[in-house]
């Protein structure tokens, strides 16, 4: 990320705590505006040019009162949507994401058998990194520093041989943040996981995009009503950022609840998401 966006998106993270501290009282543009030392033209044109979307709309989708409303409308709707989905060209599971365990043999032993080729990347809501084995996406994680991050990356699979490159799986996975997923090719996730997180994680890509879940309602789903606590540990353990939207699970309060990769960009994914879907229509 350059010096400028490192700044840029600070900035907005900074604007982000604020409305998410403040929503109640609906802050008016030119409150934030001075929080974030920018000039009410200047900050609506940064906000607008980062969220796609203006910072009023995006105040009323961060409050967790529409959090709130948003599950009110999924438990309603929970089961049909997990079934069969809604059409648009907003919806996550339009990708048709597909994922694949690894076998045993596939990281045995640290996956010396495994071949991964890895690459740095941007994205609204900060750095990525990704990476992909022959047959699909097997990580993707936002960081701060790079040697950092592909340290994280080489503990999951320490005697894999790896390779600084961008390939097309990688290429297809990162298209999502653009919104023109129409020319996606069908997108393939090879992870490493139990049966049971494997399942968590299907079902979480099930979920459309602009709604939430909850825990108890994605242990429901696995015919597991006291599994609330085990779907919360799978749903961290989630080695993709964004393509699998654990991001999209809050609790049954309303609350938006925990985040690998921080609150404020939770708060923000599920502002931005619930902005693009209805810009859709």
């Amino acid at each position: 990320m350059k010096v400028q966006d490192e700044i840029n998106f600070n900035r907005i993270t900074a604007a982000i705590n604020y409305i998410q501290a403040n929503f109640k009282s609906q802050p008016s543009l030119e409150e934030i505006a001075e929080k974030v030392n920018l000039s009410p033209f200047h900050f609506q044109k940064l906000f607008s040019e980062w969220a796609g979307t203006s910072p009023k709309r995006f105040l009323q989708y961060i409050s967790i009162s529409h959090a709130k409303k948003l599950l009110k409308e999924n438990e309603t709707l929970f089961n049909t949507a997990l079934e069969t989905g809604l059409s648009g060209t907003g919806r996550l599971h339009d990708l048709f994401i597909n994922i694949e365990g690894m076998t045993p043999g596939e990281y045995k032993n640290g996956g010396e058998n495994l071949n991964i080729n890895y690459s740095f990347a941007e994205s609204p809501f900060g750095n990525l990194i990704v990476a992909s084995t022959q047959k699909g996406i097997c990580h993707i994680a936002f960081y701060n520093e790079e040697l950092s991050a592909l340290s994280n990356l080489k503990k999951l699979f320490p005697l894999a041989s790896y390779k600084q490159m961008m390939d097309l799986d990688q290429q297809n996975a990162l298209f999502i943040f653009n919104h023109d997923w129409k020319k996606l090719n069908q997108i393939k996730l090879h992870l490493k996981g139990t049966d049971f997180q494997l399942k968590v994680w299907e079902t979480l890509l099930k979920i459309p995009m602009g709604k939430v879940s909850t825990y108890g309602a994605i242990a429901d789903k696995l015919q597991n009503p006291k599994a609330s606590r085990a779907v919360g540990t799978a749903i961290g353990d989630n080695p993709v950022a964004f393509l699998i939207p654990c991001h999209r699970v809050i609790q049954s309060s309303g609350a938006l609840g925990g985040y690998h990769w921080g609150m404020d960009r939770k708060s923000a994914i599920i502002g931005w998401e619930a902005a693009k879907t209805e810009t859709d229509f």
